[in-house]
Formats: C-alpha cells, structure tokens, sequence
C-alpha cells in the first residue's frame, strides 16, 4: 500500500508540475493596433490577443486587403477591374473579382437599381468639367451616358465577364472597403482571435466586444463641422459605415459631388449624411451609399424592411431621421 501511494502521490506532484509550467507559459491578452495606407484611405486595426499571435494576425489581415485592393482598383493597371474597364471583358477572373460583381448585381436589385457599380462614366463626365457646363449641355451629355449605365448589359460567368455595350465602365468604390474589411476580419477570426475592430476610413467592422464585454465606441461626425459629433453608437459584431457629401466636390462651389445618383446622371440631393448598421461591412458599405442616393423617405424604407440593419439620416435641411431599432446602439 505504501508503495501505490508513493506512485499516485508522484504522478499527482508531476502533474501539478505540467499543469502549473502550462500556465505559466500562456501569454496575456493585450490590445494591439496597427494602422496602415490602403483603399486610398488609413485603415486601422485593433486586436485583443498574445503578442507572438498580434503581429502574424495583423499582418494576414492587411495582406488580404491589399490582395482584394489589387483587384478592385479601376486606377492600378494590373488590376482586373482596371483591365475589364479597358477592354470590355477579362477571362478568367478570380473569385474576388467574381464575389464583388455578383454582390453588386444583388443589391442593384435590392436597391431598385440605386446602387449601379456601371456609373463610372457619369463620374468621368463630372471630374472633366461637366458643372463648368450650361444645364442645357449637361442633361444633354448625361442623356448620351445613361444608356452605358444598365448593369443588364454586365455579362457574368465564373470563367469570362463581358460588358455588352461599348463604352461601359465600372467603378467598385462603394462595395470594395466594405467586402475588404469582411474578407480581413475572417481572417483575423480564422486565426483564433475573438475581439478586434476594423477601421478602413470611417467603414468598421468588428468581431465580438472588447475584453470584458465591454462594446465598442463610434462617433458620427457632424456634417456641417467634422470638429463636432451628430451621435455616437456602441455595438459588438456589427458593421457601421457612413456616406456623406461632405468629402468629395467635382467644383469649388460644392454643388456637384461624388456620390451620382445613377438615375438621374447628377449628384444625389436629398442627404448630407448616412450612416448604417448592419451585419456585415459590405451590407454597411453598399446600404450607406444606396439610401443616400434614395433620400430619406425610400432609403428609410427598405432600412425598415431589412432584418438586423439600422440607420440615422441627415437631410439637407439638417433634419435627422432615425431608424425604428437605432436607439438600442445609441449611446
């Protein structure tokens, strides 16, 4: 007996041993962050996880942007967009390219055609000088456009996509961000890491809380004075992403600016700002773009008709229009 209990009584002291070695050895979770230049903006990564797993984690998500970034670019001459623009059709693209063109056929449709990745020529109207135009010359020159913008002349197979008039062109600049930061955030889950927020120039992202459950922070800026804050929300697992015709001006007088409505052929002129939450950042990014085309009556509509999205509005008489469930992320 007092032999088994000499065996026992080593085996439980050698795996105290194990046990306590095991623990020691676990790194502590801590928050780190790294910002970099992408998607002709900053975008800024936060983590919460052990320093050997932040750097490889990091570097994995801002790779994979590049990647998507690589692809989606209309400016990059090596891009497949830039390509697809140029010639009409590209054989073969990848999956990315595939995934991006299909989900931008699917919100044209949810959008009632408000969200038009094929409105790239109207924007090549506007940035060589179509404000400096009479009106009557302008709706004449957007009249001759229009019939390029129909995204049933877009062609789309997994192996070859064609544009079937000559002359279209389209731009990814409103579901691009939103897809990459998707695409970085699963990688960054893939990788074990369970609380991090995705900033790409005001389109965010998140997986999970911070540590403690505590909920993640954002202030909507102030239209009228970007020093200033409208709102602020707090949220886990959830996309937030903001349009406004603030940024971008075709002219100095600020009349004529970059989000077209693709109806119309001129800049969309009921909204100064959206903001929309959502499940995922390229819902957010596609959704803040559409309804700002649509204006707050329609665009408040189809928020109300969609499951887990929420919005807050500003029109052009500084009105604010609130979604039904935003109260629950307001601060």
């Amino acid at each position: 007996m007092k032999r088994a209990y000499q065996v026992i009584a080593g085996l439980l002291i050698l795996f105290i041993v194990v046990l306590g070695s095991t623990t020691c050895s676990a790194q502590p979770i801590s928050k780190f962050e790294e910002t970099r230049s992408l998607m002709d903006t900053y975008v800024k990564i936060i983590v919460y996880t052990d320093a050997d797993t932040a750097e490889a984690a990091l570097n994995a998500a801002f790779t994979r942007m590049e990647e998507i970034e690589q692809i989606a670019s209309i400016y990059d001459s090596e891009s497949e967009a830039f390509q697809l623009n140029q010639n009409g059709y590209l054989e073969n693209p990848s999956e990315d390219l595939f995934q991006l063109m299909t989900l931008s056929l699917d919100y044209y449709e949810l959008t009632d055609g408000n969200f038009n990745i094929a409105v790239q020529p109207l924007l090549e109207l506007w940035q060589g000088g179509l404000w400096k135009e009479s009106p009557e010359v302008q709706q004449i020159k957007i009249d001759e456009t229009l019939a390029l913008v129909d995204l049933a002349n877009i062609a789309i197979a997994e192996n070859r996509i064609d544009f079937q008039k000559e002359g279209m062109e389209i731009t990814l600049g409103g579901i691009a961000k939103g897809y990459a930061v998707d695409e970085a955030l699963a990688v960054l889950s893939q990788m074990g890491i369970e609380h991090a927020l995705l900033d790409a120039g005001g389109d965010m992202a998140a997986i999970g809380a911070k540590p403690e459950s505590e909920l993640w922070n954002v202030a909507l800026v102030n239209p009228d004075d970007t020093s200033q804050s409208l709102a602020a929300f707090q949220f886990a697992d959830k996309a937030v992403a903001t349009s406004g015709n603030y940024q971008r001006y075709f002219n100095p007088e600020k009349t004529a600016h970059h989000i077209i409505n693709p109806k119309t052929g001129f800049s969309a002129g009921e909204c100064l700002s959206v903001t929309i939450i959502a499940g995922s950042g390229t819902q957010a990014d596609v959704l803040a773009t559409s309804v700002f085309v649509m204006g707050p009556i329609e665009g408040m509509k189809l928020v109300e008709s969609l499951d887990g999205v929420e919005c807050l509005i500003v029109d052009t008489e500084r009105n604010i229009h609130r979604s039904s469930g935003l109260s629950s992320y307001l601060m």
